[in-house]
C-alpha cells in the first residue's frame, strides 16, 4: 500500500516483480523468503475506497505462493512506500484498517468468499526517513497498560515487517548485490556528493553483471533521474539515457555539483565570518561607550536595530 507521501519512483519500482523479489530475498527474514516461489508473483494492482476516512490509497500489492509442509498456498504481499519525515506512530493501526480494506475488497470482487477463509497477509512497512523508526511493530503493544491475560486474548493485533533504510551500514548493503540495494545506496549518500558517486558506480556495477541488464539499466535510470531532480542536481538529465552507457558523463556532471555546492559554502563561509568581524567591531565600539548607535551603524554598515541588539546583548 502507498500512502498519501508516496515516492512515485519507489512505485514504479515495485511494479517490477523482480525489484519485489529482491525487497523480499535481501531484506525479510531468510525463513520467510525461502519458502515464497517467486516465479509465481502476480500484482494485484487497485484503489480501494476505506470507509472510514474515505481515503483513496493506491495499493502496491503483489501475490505469491508459498509452500508450507507439503501444503501450496496463496500469500499477498502488502507492501506500504512509508516516505514521511517524522515517523508516523499510528502505523499498526493504520494497517490494521488498510488489511480490513483490503479484505473487504476481496469479499466485494468475490475472490474470496467468508466461509473459504482469509488468505494470509505479510505486510511490509519500506521507511528511508533520516529519524530512526521508533513505532511500535504491533498494535497490540500500543495498548496501555497492557490487559490481564483473560482480557488480553480480546485485544487486536496486527504486525508487520519493517525495512528501515537509515539502518542499513554500507557494508551491510555491500552484502546485499541486487539492483534495489543499490538504490538504498544512493538514497543514504543523497547529501554526500562524494557518496553518492561511489553508489552510482557500485548500482552501475550490479547492472552490468544482471542477465537483465538492459531491462533493469531502463527501470534504474528511470528512477535515479527522478531522485536527481528531488535533489536538485545541476545535471542536464535530458542527456541521461542510460546509465551504465552515460556513467561517465554523469559522473562529471555530479563533480560538477559537487564543486558548484563547495564554492557556493565558501563563499557563504566568507560572507559570515565578514559579519562577525564587523559584529566584533560594533560590539567594541559599544564598549567605549562614546559613539551613539547611529554613529555605529553608520560606521560599520549594520542596520540600526541590529546595532540596538548587540548593545542589548552586551548589557546581558
Amino acid at each position: 500500500m502507498v500512502n498519501n507521501h508516496h515516492d512515485t519512483g519507489y512505485k514504479e519500482l515495485f511494479s517490477y516483480p523482480e525489484f519485489v523479489q529482491q525487497l523480499i530475498e535481501g531484506f525479510a527474514p531468510a525463513e520467510i523468503a525461502q519458502l515464497m516461489d517467486f516465479s509465481t508473483l502476480k500484482s494485484h494492482s487497485g484503489h480501494y475506497i476505506t470507509p472510514l476516512f474515505e481515503e483513496k490509497i493506491e495499493d502496491v500489492v503483489w501475490s505469491v505462493n508459498v509452500n508450507w509442509q507439503g501444503v501450496t498456498q496463496e500469500v499477498y504481499l502488502y507492501i506500504l512506500l512509508e516516505f514521511q519525515s517524522s515517523v508516523d506512530r499510528t502505523m499498526p493501526v493504520r494497517l490494521m484498517h488498510y488489511a480490513a480494506c483490503f479484505y473487504s475488497e476481496l469479499f466485494k470482487q468475490k475472490v474470496i468468499t467468508p466461509g473459504q477463509g482469509l488468505p494470509p497477509v505479510f505486510p511490509v512497512v519500506l521507511y528511508n526517513g533520516s529519524d530512526r523508526w521508533t513505532a511500535s511493530l504491533d498494535l497490540y503493544d500500543m495498548i496501555t497498560p497492557e490487559p490481564p491475560g483473560l482480557l488480553g486474548v480480546y485485544q487486536p493485533r496486527m504486525r508487520y515487517y519493517l525495512v528501515d533504510e537509515g539502518r542499513y551500514t554500507d557494508e551491510q548493503l555491500g552484502l546485499v548485490q541486487s539492483p534495489l540495494s543499490g538504490v538504498f545506496s544512493i538514497e543514504k549518500a543523497s547529501t554526500n556528493r562524494q557518496g553518492l558517486q561511489q553508489a552510482v558506480d557500485r548500482i552501475v556495477a550490479i547492472i552490468q553483471a544482471d542477465p537483465h541488464k538492459e531491462r533493469i539499466d531502463k527501470i534504474i535510470t528511470r528512477w535515479l533521474k527522478r531522485h536527481l531532480q528531488r535533489l536538485g542536481a545541476e545535471v542536464d538529465l535530458n542527456q541521461l539515457n542510460s546509465l551504465v552507457e552515460d556513467k561517465d558523463m554523469l559522473a562529471e556532471n555530479l563533480e560538477n555539483w559537487a564543486q558548484q555546492e563547495r564554492q557556493e559554502g565558501e563563499k557563504l563561509g566568507m560572507e559570515k565570518g565578514e559579519k562577525l568581524g564587523i559584529e566584533k567591531t560594533a560590539r567594541n565600539l559599544l564598549k567605549l561607550g562614546v559613539l551613539s548607535d547611529e554613529q555605529i551603524a553608520e560606521a560599520t554598515g549594520l542596520a540600526l536595530d541590529e546595532v540596538a541588539k548587540l548593545r542589548i546583548e552586551g548589557k546581558g
